[in-house]
């Protein structure tokens, strides 16, 4: 039986001329696992909002949607609450109440079940969550691994028979975004709940799906199951081969056979027997560059709490941060990487230690984990403009200028749309806009590859590399483990408010097991020294990968002087 089936499904935003969704007609069987991907801006969240009516967006509908064989148009809210789920990108989004116990119960509470009936779910959910530990405390005491858990866990206290996630993980450290797929794949497989999820990063939900779907310009590409996605791909050389899982990808690069690895254990598997009769061609770790480079920011035995009577989030930081280089900090959901952002920036201060910069009149702009905090104006074209509004140039020169992060941005077509009508991605796209036409010495970006496709993952990396050769300092939190490996130049490791370790990407993720790349883990004690899907390519072939990565146009050279 279906559980979503979708016909002629068409939708315009106001005052778009094309449509964000173009004759989308699928249909989605009860209990299947589905993942739709696709490059930002495909309409991968303008679809899962569409399929539950109160979050679906303002514009011109046509085409139909049902829901277990009824009009979703004809739902009424009390059917729509039961029995569509739906967890938001941004944890704390959908948090309403002050306690874990009655965010769990709020749903329930809403639709008038009895007392009796919502403790007995509840503690079921508690239960099988593994919320129980923490059950009594207040929400804002939790980690964004355990929001978003409480958030599903809330969700699931109604029994939906659809559940609809967003990114879910993107937010995630990498073992908190383990557990949650963890806990969605139990659900999916021992509940026979509907899963629909859209997901950027398919390391792992690639291999939970019962099938995939493609999405690109709001059409649908292909709809089947992992493997014959993956050869479909390949078959069209789509740029969505960037985001297929790493063992997939190394193996489409180097086999020509139907059926490819899809977990980080096949992957080792196949890969073992492979080497076993073929050559390997040595990887030689870089040399980094020796030359010292002057500091730009410096923390010194740096101390913060939030407020006297709480305790210290950060505790006796020391670094260095240098001029033209790209600084990561990884760690898990509640270590302390944003706050540590927040120092410097000047937004919070340290009440022991001191954080200083080589020149007091350094310009610092920070990309911030919410985008929409940035946004003022009704569209984007506004919100660009907006952040030159006191800059002594002409209109003209204004305009120029903003045409240009434009062009560098990919926001051609969304100069007309409302900042909150954008996917995430598109929304990180315009925020980071707003924060490189402040032209800052030292930039701070939080989580800034939440959301982006992989196409533009590369583009950000070669506008980070330009910002790199301008002398501008880049530090940016992330829990994009294979972004931080490929692109900076030192990744930290936060915990309990400290960094713990400090190195060059290959030295920080070798020795690790968690925070290190989908690459390193498959070929560990079989390839040595590999930590990108590049590296084992190239062990295998001989053959280095031609770098796409420096797409910025012209446009980032002309702005920096602006």
């Amino acid at each position: 039986m279906d559980c979503f089936k979708i016909e002629n499904l068409t939708f315009k935003y106001p005052n778009e001329e094309m449509p964000a969704l173009d004759d989308i007609s699928i249909e989605i069987k009860k209990g299947e696992f589905v993942t739709v991907c696709g490059t930002s801006g495909c309409g991968k969240t303008t679809l899962l909002r569409l399929l539950k009516p109160s979050l679906s967006p303002k514009g011109e509908k046509s085409g139909a949607v049902y829901l277990e064989g009824q009009n979703l148009a004809d739902t009424d809210k009390f059917s729509e609450v039961k029995n569509i789920g739906f967890v938001m990108q941004n944890p704390d989004n959908q948090v309403i109440t002050d306690k874990v116990w009655h965010e769990m119960a709020f749903g329930a509470e809403s639709l008038g079940m009895k007392q009796s009936e919502i403790r007995e779910r509840v503690a079921e959910m508690a239960s099988f969550f593994g919320i129980d530990e923490w059950f009594y405390k207040n929400v804002n005491e939790l980690s964004g691994g355990q929001k978003q858990l409480l958030n599903l866990a809330s969700v699931m206290v109604t029994e939906p028979s659809v559940l609809i996630l967003d990114e879910p993980t993107s937010q995630l450290d990498p073992i908190a975004a383990q557990g949650f797929l963890s806990a969605l794949s139990k659900i999916n497989r021992e509940i026979g709940t509907t899963v629909i999820i859209s997901e950027h990063r398919l390391e792992e939900t690639f291999a939970l799906s019962d099938r995939v779907l493609v999405m690109e310009k709001g059409k649908t590409v292909f709809l089947g199951n992992p493997k014959d996605v993956a050869k479909k791909l390949k078959s069209v050389y789509s740029p969505m081969i960037d985001a297929l899982p790493t063992a997939t990808r190394v193996f489409i690069n180097i086999e020509n056979k139907p059926q490819s690895p899809v977990t980080v254990k096949e992957g080792r598997e196949w890969l073992s027997e492979y080497v076993k009769e073929k050559s390997v061609t040595p990887i030689n770790c870089e040399i980094s560059d020796k030359a010292e480079k002057d500091t730009a920011i410096k923390l010194t035995d740096v101390y913060f709490r939030y407020s006297k009577e709480l305790p210290d989030v950060i505790k006796s930081l020391n670094t260095e941060i240098k001029k033209g280089e790209i600084f990561a900090i990884l760690g898990g959901n509640g270590s302390g990487k944003t706050t540590t952002l927040s120092l410097v920036s000047g937004i919070n201060k340290p009440y022991r230690g001191k954080i200083i910069l080589s020149d007091e009149n350094l310009k610092i702009s920070m990309l911030p984990q919410n985008p929409q905090s940035l946004f003022v104006e009704k569209n984007v074209y506004d919100e660009l403009c907006e952040v030159l509004s006191d800059l002594k140039i002409s209109q003209k020169e204004k305009k120029e200028t903003v045409c240009k992060m434009i062009s560098l941005c990919r926001l051609e077509n969304l100069i007309n749309r409302h900042p909150y009508d954008l996917s995430g991605g598109e929304a990180q796209r315009v925020a980071l806009s707003k924060v490189l036409l402040t032209n800052p010495d030292i930039i701070l970006l939080d989580e800034p590859t939440k959301g982006l496709d992989a196409q533009f993952k590369k583009i950000l990396a070669g506008i980070l590399s330009k910002l790199k050769e301008n002398g501008i300092a880049v530090v940016l939190v992330s829990h994009d483990v294979e972004f931080c490996a490929e692109y900076a130049d030192r990744c930290a490791l936060f915990f309990d408010g400290n960094i713990v370790s400090e190195n060059t990407p290959r030295e920080f993720f070798s020795g690790k097991s968690f925070y290190t790349t989908a690459a390193n883990r498959m070929s560990r004690g079989i390839i040595e020294n590999a930590m990108l899907a590049d590296d084992i390519i190239y062990a295998l072939t001989g053959k280095k990968p031609e770098k796409k990565n420096d797409d910025t146009k012209p446009e980032l050279e002309n702005l920096l002087t602006v």
